[in-house]
């Protein structure tokens, strides 16, 4: 079996916290772990892990499976062309490698699911149907009426597997989001279940019903897939290949079109946190029914989630809250609107502001930085460089730095001179002037950078030479 984890995504429901950037499947949400870590994790120990995932979070992705030693290989989209997509190229290397006969199985990065024996139960019986040659979902058994998932209609009345204690059904048809009403009709006939987004099938099984149904989509990911670029853990199409291909769900490429579509139930406390309303119905409440994570102080406060992330923060007197403070965004929300928190961030990119595309703090191959200050004419970071790690060979033609060493040892190239700058001293960069930034210790490096000059902007960086591939 061969795990395929969609990574891509912008999360921008969880907006504060999740950011173009930075979205939710690489936050800690449900435990100290990332929901992409979770989602591997929850598989058990595999032999490979196949990640598809944006281009511009591929170090966030290599980052957290090196942090849990997990062998993988990063497919990176150099545009997003929807699932379909995505999984024809993870199946297409199956292919080639020797492999179509076995099973994928497909799962989203950034679910929750609270039983993982039960979860691995299902996942081992549907292999065998899957290696028969059907294309297996996964519905979710439905606990109230969702008007903000999709459902799987089973045809409960077709037969069931012959396999002891296995139990699928033929998919009738897969369901558009309804109405309340309507939903709450689905509940009460029965044999309809919340579209999950897991599937799994035959590599080669996939591409045959794909090249039967959507033969635009691979001809345009074999195109892609025949000239790839490897480099350390990270595969790369064709970008003007894979650039040409339709934008399109597998639920509607294949799924509903195939006549191999069965669904097993699922009953294992599934969530795809969607929503902040989503993340307080599975988190653990005081008696007052709040979620408080962080440095928080409630009094009268019922029914509500509260996130601080580096400060004080205090309600009173309220109910039925989302609060969700961040170091450069605050998000107060009445819990019943906050599906609509979309607007907000569409307001703030209209604005033409930053705060939905990145965090203060960023996120680099090398380690990260925090832009903890800026006024006219400066801007000062505090900089964490990882052991071992080392910043692009650079100059700026805007901006001169000063750095100030507060913990560990840097190396520094300045010009044709090399030295080290221990706790405590510090180092000058001139405006034009070569440079490059190294942690040869083994723990981390952290400085402050106190950056001036008439342009203080990322784009001002001449990279003229770079270990992890950047232009």
């Amino acid at each position: 079996m061969i795990p395929v984890i969609m990574a891509g995504g912008s999360g921008t429901r969880l907006w504060p916290l999740s950011r173009t950037q930075y979205p939710k499947q690489f936050l800690a949400l449900n435990s100290d772990l990332s929901m992409l870590q979770e989602t591997v994790k929850r598989l058990g120990r595999v032999e490979q892990v196949n990640l598809i995932c944006n281009e511009e979070h591929r170090f966030l992705a290599a980052e957290q499976m090196r942090i849990l030693n997990q062998p993988c290989s990063i497919f990176l989209e150099p545009v997003g062309r929807n699932t379909a997509p995505a999984i024809a190229l993870a199946a297409i290397e199956a292919v080639s490698k020797g492999l179509g006969s076995e099973c994928l199985l497909v799962l989203a990065a950034d679910h929750v699911i609270e039983d993982e024996n039960v979860f691995q139960q299902v996942i081992a019986k549907s292999e065998p149907l899957a290696k028969e040659g059907m294309l297996v979902t996964f519905g979710i058994v439905p606990t109230h009426p969702e008007t903000g998932y999709g459902y799987i209609k089973a045809d409960v009345k077709g037969q069931r597997s012959k396999q002891e204690k296995t139990e699928h059904y033929p998919v009738a048809e897969f369901v558009e989001k309804p109405d309340l009403e309507t939903a709450q009709s689905y509940l009460a006939e029965g044999g309809y279940y919340w579209n999950s987004g897991m599937f799994m099938f035959r590599a080669d099984r996939y591409l045959e019903e794909l090249g039967k149904f959507r033969p635009d989509i691979l001809d345009a990911c074999q195109k892609a897939m025949a000239d790839t670029a490897t480099d350390m853990d990270f595969v790369r199409v064709n970008a003007e290949a894979f650039g040409a291909c339709p934008d399109e769900s597998v639920d509607y490429a294949v799924m509903e079109q195939t006549e191999q579509a069965v669904v097993l139930p699922l009953d294992a406390g599934w969530s795809d946190v969607g929503s902040w309303a989503a993340l307080w119905e599975i988190k653990d409440k005081d008696a007052s029914g709040n979620v408080l994570d962080g440095d928080v102080i409630a009094h009268s406060t019922t029914g509500s989630f509260v996130m601080s992330s580096d400060r004080l923060v205090t309600t009173l007197g309220v109910d039925n809250l989302i609060v969700v403070d961040t170091p450069d965004a605050l998000l107060v929300a009445d819990k019943s609107r906050i599906q609509d928190v979309k607007m907000i961030v569409a307001d703030i990119k209209t604005a033409g502001r930053n705060e939905t595309f990145q965090h203060r703090e960023v996120y680099r191959p090398w380690g990260k930085y925090d832009s903890i200050d800026a006024g006219d004419r400066y801007q000062v970071k505090r900089i964490t460089v990882k052991p071992g790690a080392r910043l692009s060979v650079q100059k700026h033609h805007h901006r001169a730095e000063h750095w100030i060493v507060v913990s560990g040892t840097a190396r520094v190239t300045k010009g044709e001179e090399t030295f080290l700058v221990t706790e405590n001293q510090s180092t000058y960069i001139p405006l034009g002037e070569v440079h490059c930034l190294e942690n040869p210790g083994k723990v981390e490096l952290e400085l402050i950078e106190i950056q001036s000059g008439s342009y203080l902007g990322e784009d001002d960086i001449v990279r003229l030479e770079d270990r992890y591939g950047r232009v």
